[in-house]
Formats: C-alpha cells, structure tokens, sequence
C-alpha cells in the first residue's frame, strides 16, 4: 500500500503501526509533520515537513482563532499533499490525527484515497471535563460555552470528511455525538508491556534531588505530564499530611513538569504545585516529598519498578498512557472514580477507586497499600493481566493494522 500518515509531532500515536508496516515490507510509507520528530523512524518511511504561510489573521473575532490556525496548519499540509501529487504519489490510504487542524483539505487533493483519522475527544460544555471541579472552574459563561462550541468546529469537519475513525477508549469514543459512534473502531494504540513490567530485583534510583530509593521502601508515586488539577494534583498534595500522619516514613515521589498547564486554565497567580503546597505548609515533612520534574522514559519505567502505591486521578477527559504503564509494571493503583479510569480499574480487583475530591479517601487507601503488602501484590499483578489482555502492543498492534486494511480496501 502506499499510506499517508500525518501527524503534527509525527510518530505520535503512529509509532506503532509504522514500525510493523515497515517490518512487513511492501509498502511505500509517506510522513507528514510540522516538528522534526525526536526519536528513530524507519530507514523506509519518507518523513516531509510542511510550513505556514502566515500567522493568525489580525483583529480576528477571539472565538475564530483557533479555527484560523487550524485553517492556516490545513492550508500548509494541502499544499505539501499536492506537490507529492505532482510527483506522482497518491496514497491507498491516508492515517491522520485531526487536532491541530492538517487534515482539512486532503480529502480535496485525495478525493479517491480513504481517510482514516485519529479521533480523541469531542469537547461537550457541561457533564464532562469543563464542568467538572466546581471549586476551581467558575460557572461556565456564555464565552466559555461559545467557546466549547467552537472548538468542535475542527473535529466536525474531519468527522464528516472520514471514511472512518478510531479512539482508544469506549469512553472517549462515547463523547462524540451518537451520529458517529457507529463509524468509530475502539482499539488502544498499546503498552509495550516488555518495558513497562515489574522487576523484583530494580536497582536503587537516585533521584535528582539525590535521593536514593531502594525497591522495598514505602514509596508512593503521583506522575502528571504537568502538575494540574485535570489531572488531580490538588488532591493528590492535599493528602501529603494525612499520608504522612498514617505512615511517616513513607517517600512521596511526584513526577511531571511544574510550569503551566497542559489542559485546562492556568494558576490565577504562579503555579498550582505553589498554590496548593501552601495550603499545606507546616501540617507535612517536606524533607520525604520529591519533586523530580519531567523524567526520561527509562527512569520514569524504573522509577515504576520501585512505586509501593501509584495514585492516578484525572477529570473526565482522556486517559494518560501512564496509568496503563503503571499497571503493567504491576504497581498497585488508586485511581479516580471517573470515567476514564473506571474503564480501565474495577475497584477491589486491579486497584482501588476513590473519589476524585476526597484526599482523606486518596491517603488511607494508599497507605492501605502500603500496609497491606499481600493485597498490594495481588491488585498489582491483576493489573498487570488486564494490561496485557487488552492493551499490550501484541494486543493492539495487530487491530490497527487490520482495521488499516480494511479500511483501505474500502471494506467498511
């Protein structure tokens, strides 16, 4: 097949499947990005990177803007797309990731070729993530609900140009309108369950404050890609006290970036991880909470291999990867009662759940964990079999390509 990836910071969610279509042979493979990537793709895949003509259009209406950068990224690719026609290249099937706005007009160079897109979330103003913390999120106001509205302009464009879709998750699958649900594959992009596993023999892991973890201790580990509240950092730092209270010699490694925000508003002043420390200034030892900043891949999977209890809490929003990298490296889980996670953790059998606003429910059942050490072992190890029964690459990987098949054969 000749197949069209685009993706603005290719591979993405592709790495995967490029990887085995490379492996398979026989295909003439074609990447489209606006970043260089930072990581080895395959000697047979041809990686182009498109530009922009201009920026966003000055005295735009603040509700149209977004709209224009996706128009101004679509126009960059569309025209990338028709020199690779002129040169005699037309695909049997296009794979794309529509967020960023690239995939606007390729069905307009491609008309014949099959457009499978990348869908992640369908934002909805109320009942979901926009809605969510009272405490932190103000009523919605008719900009913030405009708004909301506007955002989806991109994602039904791309929804209406596909000959068919996939998501990762049945519940981010269940936030696009019911029109679409029927066109949309449920398959997970996969764990790599070889580099996330458990290892009873880690070594010690110093951090980089220089401490030195030992597998054994009594280590809870917290991981966002950035310290906010979508991902439940309020919560998690207002449970330090009462951990410690329960289990003082308990070490509280909290990993992610601890400027600004990936989803969601920014701190009203400084940054969350300051904001909500300070509530808790004077009631915890800060001498046994680390903060390591953004960690490489291979020391976040080590630092994994070492974790006693791993808390993950997220807003009703897409699910972080982590979380499944967690559970496959057997880590014992308390996780949200929200949707995302209840997807992925029965309470009882491969983690426990609380509530993602109570920190006195998030402490005792992880110093639970930390007590318990058999319970810990069998959620820990239950955890791991669900990774590896749903969404292990040898899982995922094969479903993908198939479903690649299928849809460029037009079979669908």
């Amino acid at each position: 097949m000749n197949v069209l990836f685009v993706h603005q910071t290719f591979p993405g969610q592709y790495r995967h499947i490029v990887q085995a279509l490379a492996a398979e042979g026989g295909h003439r493979l074609v990447a489209i990005s606006f970043n260089a990537p930072n990581e080895e793709l395959p000697p047979s895949l041809k990686l182009l990177r498109y530009g922009i003509s201009r920026g966003n259009t000055e005295g735009i209406d603040p509700l149209l803007q977004e709209t224009d950068s996706k128009l101004i990224r679509g126009r960059g690719v569309a025209e990338l797309a028709r020199q690779l026609r002129q040169k005699g290249f037309v695909p049997d099937l296009i794979c794309g990731h529509p967020g960023w706005g690239e995939l606007l007009f390729l069905k307009d160079v491609f008309p014949e070729a099959p457009l499978l897109t990348y869908q992640e979330f369908y934002y909805q103003a109320r009942g979901w993530d926009l809605d969510f913390d009272p405490e932190l999120q103000p009523p919605l106001s008719f900009n913030a609900l405009a708004k909301a509205r506007m955002k989806n302009a991109n994602v039904l464009l791309n929804l209406q140009a596909s000959d068919w879709c996939v998501t990762p998750t049945a519940f981010q699958r269940s936030s696009f309108p019911a029109l679409w649900q029927p066109r949309m594959s449920v398959i997970h992009d996969g764990i790599n369950t070889e580099a996330a596993r458990p290892n009873p023999k880690a070594a010690p892991l110093t951090l980089p404050d220089g401490t030195v973890l030992q597998r054994g201790e009594p280590i809870i580990t917290f991981v966002n890609r950035r310290l906010e509240p979508y991902r439940g950092c309020h919560t998690f730092i207002r449970a330090i006290p009462r951990i410690q209270a329960l289990h003082p010699s308990a070490r509280i490694v909290i990993v992610g970036l601890q400027q600004g925000v990936s989803y969601g508003a920014a701190c009203p002043e400084g940054e969350w991880k300051d904001r909500f420390l300070a509530e808790i200034e004077g009631s915890y030892d800060p001498s046994r909470v680390h903060f390591t900043g953004s960690l490489p891949y291979d020391t976040f999977l080590h630092l994994l291999q070492l974790s006693a209890a791993h808390a993950y809490l997220t807003y009703p929003f897409v699910m972080s990867w982590s979380l499944l990298e967690a559970m496959s490296s057997e880590c014992a889980v308390v996780g949200s009662a929200t949707g995302p996670v209840q997807e992925v953790i029965e309470h009882g059998r491969n983690g426990l759940l609380v509530d993602f606003f109570d920190p006195t429910a998030l402490a005792d059942a992880l110093v639970e964990l930390l007590n318990n050490r058999k319970l810990a072992k069998t959620l820990g190890q239950a955890a791991r079999q669900t990774v590896l029964e749903h969404y292990s690459l040898e899982r995922c990987v094969p479903r993908q390509l198939a479903l690649l098949k299928l849809v460029a054969s037009q079979s669908l």
